[in-house]
């Protein structure tokens, strides 16, 4: 049994959040801080709650702009749902159900909380219980067969009570049980031989079964409830526990829910107690001075010294083997195979160290705050995985915050994981806790207005642009993804280097001229400045990587650059000057193809094609900003041109110089990389 879809109302900051459809293994909700996550989990979580968790209290829980119409009668705790979920039912669900109700595949039941606290349910998928209106005829008849067969007159005032229940009054619990005893009590009454009236009997009896049966479904399936566990900070498991100083508090019944549940989740993994541990750690049983010269004391120590050793034993393999699978789960997330995780008793103190790559041993609380919360969830989880989280439904409120954003990928792999076994309900502002394969798992979570109160959208297309930030930037992140998928790259200056740089490449393959080997990807930077951060996460990466600049100042402060200079070789660092056939001061990538682009210059509308040929050295897009005006000529334009002209005419269009041009650049370029 899982959840299908959720309701919450009148809690909060939550008005009325609509129905919601939840996934079967795992749900994300998405959204802004304020906009009312807490809130929807929490609220659900009042649906079938952990015996420790609060009632609601409608001076907390109902909203605050309304609570005067509690206060002044206007609105009654009794009369108001909080929160609505409707669990779908397995196959083992149904088949659990007594055989007489006629169950349907897709039958579902529906719990409904009230600010009062009090429980109902709505069961959908299997036939509703008889009512008085469907079974009046009947008892009329029977009530006039009995009274002509003279039956007592107390049967015939227990008809006549019963007739005064409502037309929709259902016969089930007391009604169903009233009408079984009056059928019980008519049947030796009518004739066997009267087939009608035999008939009514067998009627009415199986609606009273049917009634019964429903009840009893009920309880079924009340019992089958997952229970629904709210976990808002995961509590910490300490690196040193004094086992002498718990037992004490849980002796005493003094415990702190928020410093010691970690501490006993640790302990109830290991299958002790704090005492049981504390005593061991007292040490071995003394010896008694009676010890040499009584036989039958010297026994009794013997064994409590034997029994003791073995008790060590059980403790240390217990340890050992919690170590051994906290050390697998932590593994899995954290990617460091080399390390492992050690439960220490030492005398009273039972310590959590981590043992790192060079065998060095750490009290917990020495390693990272992410690190220390993932021990603590898979300590407090897998101690309650067995018992009261088995077959739970997790509503996690911000998992995985501290953790690293590769570490919150791999956490999020393990959330999928617990999905199999445990439906899980999170919360996340983190675009790392949502995948770009997860898309559909989620929720959109927005207050419009504190009016309008929380809402819940299955669509991405919401009031608030914030609340979707998260899933664009997932969604950024695995695009940004695709730009080290090549084992080759040249990093340029501008996205119309990129265009010129892979159309001149590619009709230059058409026609088997000299190419750029292996396929680089081009990857624009956008300005010089940035040249070298791009090569520094490519270089990262393990990928080859070379940088081709512009000949202007802005080219030469970025190959001057201490980052590029000792991250790259000389020969990996391209200028473009040093490809022309007469090298000059400020030459840009357009020069490469100098009188190609005054031809589609002029074809743009900026003829400037006699000063360029009068100006062999000055750089071409100099020339055009200055004759025809900055706002007015545009490089990506221009780009678009030449790739036009080049596709019509093919690489031999070229003239000699700018094949020349290129082939020096495709041979630096297959050099460097």
């Amino acid at each position: 049994m899982r959840i299908s879809q959720a309701r919450v109302r009148n809690y909060r900051s939550v008005l009325d959040s609509n129905d919601f459809a939840l996934e079967r293994d795992k749900t994300i909700l998405v959204g802004i801080n304020e906009s009312g996550k807490t809130a929807l989990l929490k609220a659900i979580q009042t649906v079938n709650p952990p015996d420790d968790t609060g009632q609601l209290d409608f001076l907390a829980d109902y909203p605050r702009a309304h609570l005067n119409d509690i206060q002044t009668g206007k609105a009654k705790v009794e009369d108001i749902k909080v929160a609505e979920v409707t669990f779908a039912l397995d196959e083992s669900d149904r088949a659990a159900l007594p055989g007489s109700l006629a169950v349907q595949k897709d039958a579902s039941l529906t719990w409904h909380r009230y600010l009062d606290n009090v429980r109902r349910y709505t069961l959908t998928g299997i036939a509703d219980a008889p009512t008085m209106k469907e079974l009046r005829q009947d008892l009329v008849r029977l009530k006039a067969h009995l009274e002509k067969q003279e039956a007592e007159t107390a049967i015939i005032t227990a008809f006549e009570n019963l007739l005064t229940n409502s037309d929709s009054a259902e016969i089930t619990e007391t009604l169903a049980t009233s009408l079984a005893g009056l059928v019980q009590q008519a049947t030796p009454i009518v004739d066997e031989e009267d087939d009608k009236e035999t008939a009514r009997l067998s009627r009415l009896h199986a609606a009273t079964e049917y009634g019964a049966d429903l009840k009893k479904a009920v309880g079924i399936l009340n019992a089958r409830t997952p229970l629904l566990v709210y976990y808002s900070t995961y509590f910490t498991v300490r690196p040193r526990i004094d086992l002498e100083s718990l037992a004490a508090r849980q002796a005493r019944d003094d415990i702190d829910d928020e410093y010691d549940f970690g501490n006993l989740c640790l302990l109830k993994f290991l299958g002790f107690t704090a005492q049981e541990l504390s005593e061991l750690g007292a040490g071995a049983p003394v010896k008694p001075p009676q010890y040499e010269q009584n036989e039958a004391v010297r026994e009794a120590h013997d064994q409590a010294v034997q029994e003791h050793q073995r008790k060590l034993d059980a403790r240390q393999y217990r340890l050992n083997a919690a170590g051994v699978q906290l050390t697998r789960d932590l593994r899995r997330v954290w990617g460091d195979e080399q390390l492992t995780l050690r439960l220490i008793a030492d005398g009273q103190y039972l310590k959590v160290m981590v043992v790192d790559d060079l065998g060095v041993e750490v009290e917990l609380d020495q390693r990272s705050e992410g690190f220390r919360w993932l021990v603590s969830f898979f300590v407090v989880f897998r101690a309650q995985a067995t018992d009261d989280l088995k077959n739970a439904v997790l509503l996690l409120d911000e998992p995985g915050l501290s953790l690293h954003a590769l570490k919150q990928q791999e956490f999020r792999k393990t959330i999928s994981l617990l999905g199999e076994d445990n439906q899980i309900i999170y919360s996340t502002h983190s675009p790392f806790m949502v995948g770009s394969d997860e898309l559909d798992l989620v929720r959109i979570v927005e207050m419009p207005s504190r009016e309008e109160g929380t809402k819940v959208h299955t669509r991405v297309q919401v009031d608030d642009p914030r609340s979707i930030f998260p899933l664009q930037a997932a969604l950024g992140y695995e695009l940004a993804q695709t730009l080290f998928a090549q084992k080759k790259n040249l990093v340029c200056e501008g996205v119309t280097d990129m265009f010129y740089l892979n159309a001149v490449n590619s009709a230059a393959d058409a026609e088997n001229g000299p190419t750029l080997k292996g396929t680089p990807a081009v990857i624009p930077a956008g300005t010089a400045s940035k040249v070298a951060y791009f090569c520094t996460i490519y270089a990262g990466q393990s990928l080859d990587v070379a940088a081709l600049l512009d000949s202007d100042n802005a080219g030469d402060q970025a190959a001057t650059q201490d980052a590029l200079t000792a991250l790259l070789p000389k020969k990996a660092i391209l200028r473009v000057a040093d490809f022309l056939v007469t090298p000059y001061r400020g030459a840009e990538i357009e020069d490469l193809f100098r009188s190609t682009l005054a031809e589609r210059a002029k074809d743009l509308g900026w003829d400037s094609i006699a000063t360029i040929a009068a100006q062999p050295t000055r750089p071409i897009m100099e020339i055009l900003a200055a004759e025809h005006g900055t706002k007015s000529v545009s490089k990506w334009k221009l780009s678009k041109s030449f790739m036009n002209w080049l596709g019509q005419n093919g690489y031999t269009a070229l003239t000699d110089d700018e094949r020349a041009a290129w082939e020096k650049l495709a041979t630096a370029v297959n050099k460097a990389l």
